[in-house]
């Protein structure tokens, strides 16, 4: 059923997960099945996608299939790139090096903070009345 030539790797941000399948071809990228364009409309979050494969200079090397869910756009574009860079290690150990250089391997380990409770957010007080 898989081929054997298909990577899979995970990544994650904030709540967003992304789940990759990296095949060779000629860089057709679909998320959730729509296309990259459609799904990541601004060029901000397409060059955060896309870097990885712009450091290594494999931009038009390979398709992927990207299932990202949880979080909001931004989110799951960053948790695509670190899914991105893990595959290509899997492809060729001796990116790591300039994929590291780049902090692209580094999972971000920022999440939201929680509501306490006795307070109307995580840090945000109710107002102090003196009298």
């Amino acid at each position: 059923m898989a081929t054997t030539d298909e990577i899979i790797a995970t990544g994650r941000r904030k709540t967003a997960v992304a789940r990759i399948r990296m095949t060779a071809g000629n860089g057709r990228i679909d998320v959730n099945g729509k296309s990259f364009d459609e799904y990541f409309p601004t060029i901000p979050l397409q060059n955060t996608v896309l870097q990885p494969l712009q450091v290594v200079k494999l931009t038009n090397s390979y398709d992927l299939s990207i299932n990202a869910s949880g979080g909001g756009a931004t989110g799951q574009a960053g948790a695509a790139r670190l899914a991105i860079a893990r595959a290509l290690l899997q492809v060729d150990a001796n990116l790591r090096g300039t994929l590291k250089a780049e902090g692209l391997l580094r999972r971000d380990p920022r999440m939201k903070e929680r509501k306490k409770s006795g307070q109307p957010g995580a840090r945000k007080r109710f107002q102090f009345s003196k009298r």
